[in-house]
């Protein structure tokens, strides 16, 4: 942290022009290509912003103001992008799953996707509601973008599917504040008019992403983290541990005849399990008891209540294991 590479400095410190930080920005994006075995013909970005930002910065460089984009709507995030993308499109939802309390997918045929649309975008997990999609929307012709901030390095990805995979950093990559945008050379150069330059893709391709100071710590980390995920074996190896976790908490749930997990079946998250007890008055004691035993953050969203547990690559087995054998004991001491 005060002597990075013996330089007397810490990495926030050193100049991001030096050959030093460039060497290892060009190292973490080499990682991350090995990782998700990117194609050539794609560009990774790494910017500031949160994946927040890109809600804003997709539709200023993939379509005009009186183009039409297809956004399917599946929970909090899909919301907030189609919120944001309707200030500067022309915005049709393709599918809009409240009737299910936004518990379910859509199924690829039920998609209203417009011909000719400038891009589809879906958020592929909802974290705050645990909805994630089993497959990859078929889209034709029409670039596809996902979100994939949650979800990002837990498994192999075909990001030839995609025309632009953008996340936000602090899930399964780094600190948070940075975001890695994927996307096809094809579609950089399109920014209309007026678009700040920093939000504009070719600019920052351009420029390395270093048009101006970049989040260097954010992006030093990001390539520990791409290392480490290597060290583990590559995605292969991290989405079958992924995928025992999720399977081992929702068999617990079901068991229990006591939890609940709203999600349909076909569409729980590997990366979010929400729950809930019969009594809710004893939230506050479950957490309280968590706490006790080790186990942080259960809280669900202010917005649906109950308890969410995230289990993103850091998290071992042993923590699944853990809360599982608290869930059992809390069951035992309020039936």
């Amino acid at each position: 942290m005060t002597d990075w590479r013996g330089s007397g400095m810490s990495v926030m410190e050193v100049s991001h022009r030096s050959k030093a930080f460039v060497a290892v920005a060009e190292e973490a994006e080499a990682d991350l290509r090995e990782l998700l075995a990117i194609p050539a013909h794609y560009k990774v970005l790494f910017l500031q912003g949160g994946a927040t930002g890109q809600f804003a910065a997709i539709p200023l460089n993939l379509a005009r103001a009186d183009s039409v984009v297809d956004y399917v709507n599946t929970g909090a995030w899909s919301k907030k992008a189609i919120g944001e993308a309707k200030r500067h499109a022309k915005v049709n939802v393709a599918a809009d799953e409240a009737a299910s309390h936004y518990s379910t997918v859509p199924e690829q045929g039920a998609l209203r996707l417009t011909p000719g649309a400038a891009y589809v975008h879906y958020t592929p997990n909802e974290t705050i509601g645990g909805v994630e999609f089993p497959y990859v929307p078929a889209t034709g012709d029409v670039p596809l973008v996902g979100d994939f901030s949650s979800t990002i390095l837990s498994r192999p990805l075909d990001v030839s599917k995609f025309g632009l995979v953008y996340a936000g950093a602090q899930k399964n990559i780094g600190p948070s504040g940075l975001v890695v945008v994927i996307v096809r050379e094809d579609l950089i150069g399109r920014a209309r008019d007026g678009v700040p330059t920093v939000w504009d893709y070719k600019a920052m391709a351009d420029n390395g992403s270093m048009l101006n100071t970049p989040p260097t710590f954010g992006w030093y980390f990001a390539g520990l983290v791409f290392k480490w995920l290597k060290k583990q074996g590559g995605l292969g190896a991290i989405a079958a541990r992924n995928r025992a976790k999720a399977e081992r908490l929702y068999a617990a749930i079901e068991a229990s005849g006591y939890y609940r997990n709203p999600v349909a079946a076909n569409a729980r998250s590997w990366m979010n399990v929400p729950f809930t007890i019969p009594d809710p008055g004893l939230e506050k004691t479950f957490l309280a008891g968590a706490r006790e035993a080790g186990l942080v953050n259960l809280e669900g969203h202010r917005s649906v209540g109950g308890f969410r547990a995230s289990i993103y690559n850091a998290m071992p087995i042993e923590g699944v294991d853990a809360l599982i054998a608290f869930m059992k004991d809390f069951q035992g001491r309020h039936p």
